[in-house]
């Protein structure tokens, strides 16, 4: 089997209520799924979700090759734009690219690629993440009523602009998943929108409250490998970071520094670049948790490494036109029996149905706010 071709389709995601961060929220809650359909001469169709908007600058390297050489192809893509590097919407294309190449990888072997990646469980425990800064206060609780009753025990909420709005609902999502837990999984994403010292004693203030937070997650920049260093040393909670890193490169000075407690790897990143992730923590003796993406990808990966501490489940819903072979129950991810990835795409009702996107709006999550970093208090702007 070779590779030959491929197409590029857009889906959309109706979640159903507001998506975001501290950094943005889509108000109409309807997002952008890219996905790539990588063709082969034998007529198998490889699947990889995300955004591949480069993918023209890097599919030579693997056109007219076998798929089953999926890791080595990596490497082949990472090495054809070594030139120019391979940050961003390149570095999607390859991770979209390799995500395909491992589903046609076990289509072949005709096997669930949780199979072929050497898994003896189907099942992959998790977290519950409802990307839910846009929420009020009672839809932010009928949301993680619904994830409680699906038997999370583990849960995280955004914030990071409101230190008292943050105690208050970790408070809330504790007494909710108290019902499956005596003592749930609290933690807290701020999306890289405090500096150290105010990471620091926002934790404080955290711990004072009688919260034991059991991570912060991206509490300062990506690549503050002393910011986030001094975080983990002057908290009780770990440190999580490295959904948008891209390649073991990035991840080795946090690693160096020790600013790392829990290593993430994003799912938009692709298989291969999860696996060799995992495996550098594991050399440290750190766990690993991928970070979610419509239709949990990354989660056949995930139940084949020895570390994974749990992998971040978003929606309890598919976007249009994907039938995901998964079942979100008992707190985590039962993935099925179908080949690959177990995703087939229905491009006609694609191309019939698909929604407008806000995800890469002007005001919404990827855009990082002027004053990120720069409050002294809570919802007072920046200093000027």
């Amino acid at each position: 089997m070779k590779v030959t071709g491929y197409r590029s389709l857009v889906t959309s995601h109706d979640w159903g209520r507001p998506v975001g961060d501290v950094n943005g929220v889509v108000a109409s809650g309807i997002t952008d799924v890219p996905v790539l359909i990588l063709e082969t001469d034998a007529g198998i169709d490889g699947i990889g979700l995300g955004q591949h908007g480069d993918i023209a600058r890097v599919f030579g390297a693997v056109e007219g090759q076998d798929p089953r050489a999926a890791p080595a192809l990596y490497d082949s893509m990472l090495s054809h734009v070594f030139k120019s590097g391979h940050a961003g919407q390149t570095y999607g294309a390859v991770a979209a690219i390799d995500m395909a190449l491992w589903d046609l990888k076990a289509k072949m072997a005709e096997e669930p690629l949780w199979r072929t990646l050497g898994a003896a469980d189907r099942f992959v425990r998790g977290y519950a993440s409802g990307l839910c800064h846009g929420l009020d206060d009672d839809a932010f609780g009928d949301l993680y009523a619904r994830f409680a009753e699906r038997g999370f025990t583990a849960v995280k909420i955004k914030g990071g602009r409101d230190i008292a709005r943050d105690i208050r609902r970790l408070k809330q999502v504790r007494g909710i998943f108290g019902a499956n837990s005596s003592a749930p999984a609290l933690m807290l994403d701020v999306n890289e929108s405090w500096n150290c010292k105010q990471a620091i004693r926002h934790l404080a203030e955290i711990e004072a409250a009688g919260i034991d937070l059991t991570w912060i997650e991206e509490p300062v920049r990506r690549w503050d490998a002393h910011g986030l260093a001094a975080v983990s040393r002057g908290a009780r909670c770990a440190v999580a970071t490295g959904e948008n890193l891209t390649g073991l490169e990035q991840f080795a000075p946090l690693l160096d520094a020790h600013a790392v407690d829990v290593v993430q790897a994003g799912s938009v990143w692709g298989i291969t670049h999860f696996q060799r992730v995992a495996i550098a923590a594991h050399v440290r003796d750190l766990p690993v948790s991928p970070v979610g993406y419509d239709g949990n990808p990354i989660a056949h990966a995930a139940a084949a490494v020895p570390n994974m501490i749990g992998i971040e489940v978003q929606d309890l819903n598919w976007p249009a036109g994907l039938d995901i072979d998964q079942e979100i129950v008992d707190g985590g991810i039962v993935l099925g029996d179908r080949p690959g990835l177990g995703i087939v795409v229905d491009e006609a009702r694609i191309a019939r149905d698909r929604a407008g996107n806000g995800w890469m709006s002007s005001g919404g999550p990827h855009r990082r706010p002027r004053e990120a970093g720069l409050r002294l208090v809570p919802d007072a702007g920046a200093i000027r």
